[in-house]
């Protein structure tokens, strides 16, 4: 008798639906000058995310949301209790337009060029354990395989979980991590990173801490970081900007090695020296300053580009 009077009341199904998705979910509205959606997600540093209906489902831990742009906003919904843990990681706190401010303040033409194409890109502040693990697996990768190997650790390992009805995977406990077979690793296509994918979450199962390095200077940071089998300087570079916000950080890459030589006029082919470089001229913001060379360089080297 109760769903009959239900249905036949003013109240429907689809009154109910949307007071259910108003009470446990919620959005972020955030002006779209300096925060991009997809130059965010797209610039290299991160690899967890798809696209959806009007923009991308973004996957970090076992939470997600829903990131689009309307109009002059960029919207991130996504659940109440997510709430703070999604501004936290779009780094909305942060007044970036400081940060360009700052990068035009060098006079250096190619770096002003590159933060007026790419102002909207944010740093995230990820998760430091899924950061150092996905960058493990981004050596000597490129991006869509590195999704593809993530997606099916997560699949296979991860919890299940359901975000506006669409099912997804919960980046996978450390317990499962290190219980995965070698075979399974290398079947996910890591290949020679499998060893230490599996080696890394073993030791950090048994008691190695990443939160024993928060308090280190960057540059202790990174020595600390390259000490983790298959961890060279770039990872260590990539894991310092990218989990541990370190923006006096400065990865060199096969684009950036292109800005070096064909915008700075270097000549120097040890990264290491280019990192140095790049550090001791661009200071503090440096890490910032990197994504906006990184994304305007990948842009405009594209071979169809007139």
């Amino acid at each position: 008798m109760t769903p009959k009077i239900f249905l036949n009341s003013k109240f429907s199904l689809a009154n109910l639906f949307l007071l259910c998705y108003n009470f446990f979910m919620i959005k972020i509205e955030f002006p779209i000058e300096y925060f991009n959606i997809n130059d965010t997600l797209t610039c290299g540093q991160f690899f967890r995310y798809k696209p959806f209906d009007k923009g991308f489902l973004v996957f970090s831990l076992d939470k997600c949301a829903y990131c689009y742009q309307t109009g002059d906003k960029t919207i991130i919904e996504c659940e109440n209790a997510d709430k703070g843990y999604f501004y936290n990681f779009f780094d909305l706190f942060r007044d970036y337009s400081l940060i360009c401010n700052s990068a035009k303040s060098f006079g250096v033409e190619i770096l002003t060029t590159a933060c007026k194409l790419g102002k909207g890109i944010r740093i995230l502040n990820q998760d430091k354990i899924e950061t150092l693990f996905t960058f493990i697996i981004s050596q000597n990768n490129n991006i869509p395989r590195i999704k593809k190997s993530i997606e099916k650790i997560c699949t296979h390992l991860g919890e299940k979980k359901t975000f506006l009805s669409q099912e997804y995977f919960a980046f996978p406990k450390i317990e499962k991590l290190a219980s995965a077979p070698l075979d399974f690793y290398k079947s996910a296509g890591l290949g020679y990173r499998a060893e230490y994918f599996s080696h890394l979450a073993n030791s950090i199962l048994n008691g190695y801490d990443l939160t024993d390095f928060e308090n280190l200077t960057t540059a202790d940071l990174k020595k600390e970081l390259v000490k983790i089998r298959g961890v060279g300087p770039k990872v260590a570079d990539c894991v310092s900007l990218f989990g541990y916000h370190r923006a006096d950080s400065f990865p060199v890459d096969t684009w950036i090695e292109k800005v070096y030589r064909e915008d700075f006029n270097g000549k120097e082919k040890d990264r290491n020296k280019i990192t140095e470089y790049l550090l001791q001229r661009f200071g503090e913001n440096a890490g910032y300053f990197q994504q906006y060379l990184f994304h305007y360089k990948r842009v405009n080297s594209k071979p169809n580009k007139k």
